[in-house]
């Protein structure tokens, strides 16, 4: 069984690792040492301007993600009826076990039940093929007018958004 819960302090060591090699191994990076890599690994600091859920399963934290609203530090692209995921992680050593599709479903549960929210949106990378099969796979559509570049780069990311 998975449960998902709020982060708490003593999770946030486990947290930046499998942000950390969830990353690395999608070959989303090349360094742990990138400055994107540098500032999510900073969970604490995160954890201070933002909701960090965990999933849990058998005592072991396995995955995680971060949850903002419009005006929140960590909102890049959330409208005012909108709760935004963003950095959804599961362990390297757990993937393509359901962890992923279980903390999709636990947002989704998660916004119906916040006042004003009606929509769940999220942005991934462009080639990140996988997500985005997850997303669709579970109502997600693209919002490709949302789309936005990674600024200083020519990288773009994708916007998904999946009415409530």
């Amino acid at each position: 069984m998975i449960v998902f819960r709020l982060a708490q302090p003593a999770d946030y060591d486990e947290v930046a690792r499998i942000t950390r090699d969830s990353y690395l191994a999608a070959g989303h990076f090349d360094s742990a040492e990138h400055p994107y890599m540098q500032q999510i690994q900073q969970v604490a600091e995160r954890a201070e301007a933002a909701q960090i859920w965990v999933a849990e399963r058998a005592g072991e934290v396995v995955g995680a993600v971060t949850l903002a609203q419009k005006g929140e530090p960590y909102a890049d692209i959330a409208l005012a009826d909108e709760l935004e995921m963003r950095m959804l992680v599961v362990d390297p050593a757990v993937q393509r076990g359901g962890i992923g599709k279980a903390l999709v479903a636990a947002v989704i549960k998660q916004a119906r039940s916040l006042d004003g929210v009606q929509a769940v949106s999220l942005t991934t990378g462009d080639s990140w093929v996988s997500a985005h099969a997850l997303y669709q796979s579970m109502g997600f559509g693209r919002v490709s007018e949302r789309d936005w570049p990674v600024p200083g780069t020519e990288v773009w990311l994708r916007v998904y958004r999946l009415e409530l």
